[in-house]
């Protein structure tokens, strides 16, 4: 026979292969519910491609991932069927920290036993939890969310009901890593989400100059949050709070600069002696707290003024109780209103006169959150900085970790 006819449909047969496997995509988006106001999407072949890229260049890994895969368990043995694209959905009027995922299962018994080796506890009616993730099986699917309260409306919508609308993911991604996407009716803003070597970037466009210029601007200073917004910003981040503060009390702009300290914290209890006497207990321990200035531009100061006390904002003592981290004083000048702490004050970084905010790392973040493991942790003390940027319609994020031996993919 001859050997050209075999080898052709053979090397055919294999390019049709590696076509299904890594490239072809189902863009079908079969679970996400009318109902959704923000949509996540990773593609997993992508993903997929460079961790194995990044892992096939960098052989010091090889060893240790294999380890802990045996030890941990892998999430491809776990029953579930890893989809093209991962859906993340937010349900429109639910708590901005609502986030679902709804997965297709191979074998649900699997998916239990990885549940259980990976800590989660059982709650019933198939349902698991392990601190703030949830996860409920429902036949050949299974719902996954950081919160349980609309596992049966989603059984119903997506699970139950043959008919909703299935989204193509052209709508929301074009060929990068992930996307995150806004829906307000029938308009969507697609924001791109790439991973680099030790960032991590979201953004709107392509011009990043604009940006980098914001950035330099901001590399001399050392405070661990500095921010300049205005009206529209504040709009925007106040809305994931279902708060109205830019439209209802004529605020323009807003600038703050914060540091973080260690204080001792002195908790008073009290016990009874043997002859039941009442004794006063002290406990000092160390706490972190912000140090803080908070300038305000305002309209209508006075307006301002009123609408904080409106909402029970300001106290007999005019500290500003919005603001969990006491003591502070708030007052009102001519141009607004100024909120700073009392126990050690910060001045306000330069202006710069551009939209920003920026979160620099700090020890005594992450050594203060308790309630974090080890792997957490050591993701956040990894970052070195969060930057925010908008100008005009152009919107960026940059998470900046340190330099490090490995890419960030396989680092976390």
């Amino acid at each position: 026979m001859n050997k050209k006819k075999i080898i052709v449909p053979l090397f055919l047969l294999l390019a049709v292969s590696v076509y299904f496997i890594a490239f072809h995509k189902d863009k079908s988006l079969q679970y996400i519910p009318d109902n959704a106001d923000t949509v996540i999407l990773i593609d997993t072949k992508k993903l997929t491609g460079q961790y194995l890229f990044s892992l096939a260049t960098h052989p010091l890994k090889w060893s240790g991932s294999k380890a802990k895969s045996k030890t941990s368990g892998s999430l491809k043995d776990s029953g579930i069927r890893i989809p093209d694209f991962l859906q993340i959905f937010h349900i429109k009027d639910t708590k901005f920290s609502e986030w679902y995922s709804v997965l297709e299962l191979k074998d649900s018994q699997k998916l239990i036993t990885y549940l259980k080796k990976q800590n989660f506890v059982a709650k019933g009616n198939n349902r698991f939890q392990k601190e703030q993730f949830f996860v409920m099986i429902e036949g050949n699917y299974c719902i996954a969310g950081s919160s349980d309260l609309a596992f049966e409306t989603l059984q119903k919508k997506l699970l139950q009901n043959s008919v909703h609308h299935v989204w193509e993911a052209d709508r929301f991604i074009q060929n990068t890593l992930g996307s995150i996407s806004f829906i307000s009716g029938q308009k969507i803003r697609n924001f791109s989400i790439e991973l680099n070597e030790d960032e991590i970037e979201i953004k709107n466009n392509s011009d990043i100059q604009t940006f980098n210029t914001i950035a330099s601007k901001l590399q001399k200073g050392n405070q661990f949050l500095e921010l300049e917004l205005d009206k529209e910003n504040i709009r925007n981040f106040t809305r994931f709070f279902n708060k109205s503060i830019a439209d209802s009390s004529q605020v323009v702009s807003l600038k703050a600069t914060a540091n973080l300290q260690q204080i001792n914290d002195t908790i008073v209890t009290y016990e009874y002696d043997d002859n039941f006497n009442e004794v006063e207990k002290k406990t000092v321990q160390k706490i972190t707290q912000p140090s803080y200035m908070i300038n305000i531009q305002s309209n209508n100061p006075e307006k301002t003024w009123k609408y904080f006390q409106s909402k029970m904002w300001i106290n007999a003592e005019n500290q500003f109780t919005a603001i969990p981290f006491q003591p502070n004083e708030i007052k009102r000048n001519n141009k607004g209103v100024v909120i700073k702490s009392t126990r050690k004050p910060v001045s306000l970084s330069p202006q710069l006169k551009e939209n920003y905010m920026l979160i620099r790392n700090n020890a005594l973040l992450y050594s203060s959150l308790k309630t974090l493991n080890n792997t957490e942790k050591k993701i956040i003390s990894d970052i070195d900085y969060v930057l925010y940027g908008n100008k005009a319609q152009n919107y960026w994020v940059k998470i900046k970790a340190n330099k490090g031996e490995l890419p960030l993919i396989l680092r976390w």
